[in-house]
């Protein structure tokens, strides 16, 4: 038998059962050769909350190459151990995290939206609780609290006291992230979030702009002088981040394309930036009409010498994202339209474009999802309403020749 102690590591390669040449040290490992072939690096991965060692396995073809890993493995081990966990509540940890690891790689926006989710609800309903001491029944009771009385302001809660199930589960998927990285550091054996039951996304029945109610619509938008920027989204399903961050050098008037790579967002305490788009899909060409060109000149006209689009007519800046909101909903009203949010109009594109007889590979790319399949789930109502007609056309084709 042959027994090497560098690294801490046992090295047991001969006879059957394992020996060692003496008792190992907390968080020293061992190597064997099992029964079929491969080799075995045991070692001890931190202790639970009652002291008792945690112990797993790495496995290689040779003992060299276990010999590397199990090393590997011990050091990451003796980085953090489960017990100092105790030293950890969840608002330490969450926080931490959230600087740590979040914060770095997240938009602006989204730390916002994080940034409520922590200081909000998590910390509030179980902040306090060690990380060690965590359940899954300790996040339940803070989801379903959340859905029925998490309203925060007092002239909101008094009409809806709960908030929505797409927000609760905002919560469950930073959350689940946020323990995860936890469950890697050793800090817990496992992941609480993973026992939870978080609400199901109660799917709103889509509203579009009626093809019969486009004209008014874009009458009004003339009326207004804001005709070019809105005949465009409905001609493109651009965001309305993306058409305030339009500028004239990402039009090319001879290939009608336009380039979508940037979007415009508010920044706490006042003004608008530039910020990447939401997705890298959201980085697209899109190809425009001649009569969308034909507007977009009319529309340089009135400003040549502003490098933006489609300006503000208070600062001659970028629109706010809000404000386009807000101008939508003063077009609807003149109009004597019903209500639609400004978002509406996207989906507006799709289920038109979708309904004339565009494939839904080019739809999906137009409007930047990240795949056909996502687009062809949105837009379900669409497709079966297509499907249907399809049917009904093959089996009318199909019988004509019996």
């Amino acid at each position: 038998m042959a027994i090497s102690q560098s690294c801490g590591i046992v090295c047991c390669c001969e006879g059957g059962e394992q020996k060692t040449a003496k008792k190992r040290a907390a968080g020293e490992g061992n190597i064997r050769k099992r029964k079929d072939g491969r080799w075995e690096g045991r070692y001890v991965a931190g202790h639970d909350e009652n002291g008792k060692p945690i112990r797993k396995n790495v496995l290689g073809r040779t003992q060299a190459e276990v010999r590397e890993k199990l090393k590997a493995a011990i050091e990451l081990a003796h980085r953090l151990d489960i017990s100092k966990a105790e030293d950890y509540t969840v608002e330490k940890w969450v926080n931490i995290w959230f600087e740590l690891y979040s914060k770095p790689n997240i938009r602006e926006n989204t730390q916002e939206y994080y940034r409520r989710f922590i200081d909000l609800h998590i910390i509030p309903h179980i902040g306090s609780i060690k990380l060690t001491k965590l359940t899954s029944r300790d996040i339940q009771k803070m989801y379903n609290d959340v859905r029925e009385h998490g309203r925060t302001r007092k002239e909101q809660k008094d009409k809806t006291p709960g908030l929505s199930s797409s927000y609760v589960r905002g919560i469950h998927t930073m959350l689940h992230n946020c323990l995860g990285r936890a469950v890697k550091e050793k800090l817990i054996p496992s992941n609480p979030c993973d026992d939870c039951i978080p609400p199901k996304i109660q799917k709103k029945e889509m509203n579009i702009l009626k093809p019969e109610d486009m004209a008014a619509y874009l009458r009004e938008a003339e009326n207004r002088g804001v005709l070019p920027m809105f005949f465009l989204v409905l001609c493109t399903g651009l965001r309305r981040g993306e058409i305030s961050a339009l500028q004239w050098e990402d039009l090319d008037i001879e290939r009608k394309i336009l380039t979508v790579n940037k979007q415009a967002a508010a920044v706490k305490g006042g003004g608008v930036k530039v910020v990447p788009p939401k997705t890298d899909t959201s980085v697209r060409q899109i190809s425009v009409s001649q009569q969308v060109i034909d507007l977009l000149k009319q529309e340089h006209e009135k400003h040549p010498d502003n490098p933006i689009m489609f300006p503000s007519p208070v600062n001659g800046g970028m629109w706010y994202p809000d404000a386009i909101n807000r101008l939508h909903q003063r077009i609807l009203k003149s109009a004597g339209l019903e209500h639609i949010r400004l978002h509406d109009l996207r989906h507006t594109f799709a289920s038109v474009a979708l309904q004339n007889g565009v494939d839904i590979k080019t739809v999906s790319s137009m409007l930047g999802h990240f795949d056909a399949g996502f687009t062809l789930r949105t837009y379900t109502h669409v497709t079966t309403k297509s499907q249907e007609q399809a049917a009904d056309t093959m089996g009318a084709f199909v019988a004509e020749r019996m």
